[in-house]
């Protein structure tokens, strides 16, 4: 009967951490979010060889493995991205996954809230500059300067060079932080309803002696 109780314990042990690690697996794929905040409609990427395949890169973290979805670049190694937001985000970290090759990016540039960025834009003074290592399973995370990512609308993300290739090849883009939705519009309706309501109340006050005297 003993052995059978240890194995028993044991196994509720296993268990426990087991279920540990999967939601610590869950809570970090919910870290990385903010693709659902990406408003797909207005991404663009610039120097992309296959129109679209820019906005493939931003998934779930756990599709980061997908190696049917990437992005390659065209004419050089340069590939930007202007990334707008459907509200405002407080940006703290960033995964690269690529090749384990020449073709991955070896350099990061962010830009915080200048739309439509060209890559004659891209020379001006980056919001945080990385190097890149070599990431083709996607766990190195390069965390911002919160404080100046602490309210992004839009974000660029240019990457000016690889390690050597002729093109640079992304398999995933991951962008961890919050998210809140921009709330100046709202307001201002929420503003107007609550201005509306004492009307409402009259006119259904008056609505029954109107058909009443009808």
């Amino acid at each position: 009967g003993r052995g059978r109780a240890m194995a028993h314990g044991h196994g509720q042990c296993c268990c426990c951490c087991g279920a540990e690690a999967a939601a610590g697996s869950a809570e970090r794929g919910a870290a990385w979010g903010l693709y659902l905040r990406i408003d797909r409609q207005r991404l663009q990427c610039l120097n992309e060889r296959r129109e679209g395949s820019g906005a493939l890169v931003f998934r779930a973290w756990e599709e980061r493995g997908d190696r049917a979805q990437f992005v390659e670049s065209d004419d050089d190694e340069e590939l930007l991205f202007n990334i707008p937001f459907t509200g405002n985000v407080k940006l703290k970290g960033v995964i690269v996954m690529g090749e384990d090759d020449g073709t991955h990016p070896a350099e990061m540039r962010l830009f915080k809230n200048i739309p439509h960025m060209s890559f004659d834009d891209a020379a001006r003074e980056p919001d945080q500059m990385f190097s890149l290592s070599r990431d083709p399973r996607g766990e190195l995370e390069y965390p911002t300067k919160i404080a100046r990512f602490s309210n992004v609308y839009h974000l660029s993300i240019h990457f000016p060079k690889n390690f050597g290739a002729e093109t640079t090849k992304i398999f995933y883009i991951g962008l961890k932080g919050e998210w809140t939705e921009a709330h100046r519009h709202e307001v201002t309706i929420c503003n107007y309803e609550a201005a509306a309501n004492p009307a409402d109340h009259k006119l259904e006050q008056i609505t029954p002696q109107t058909h009443f005297i009808s």
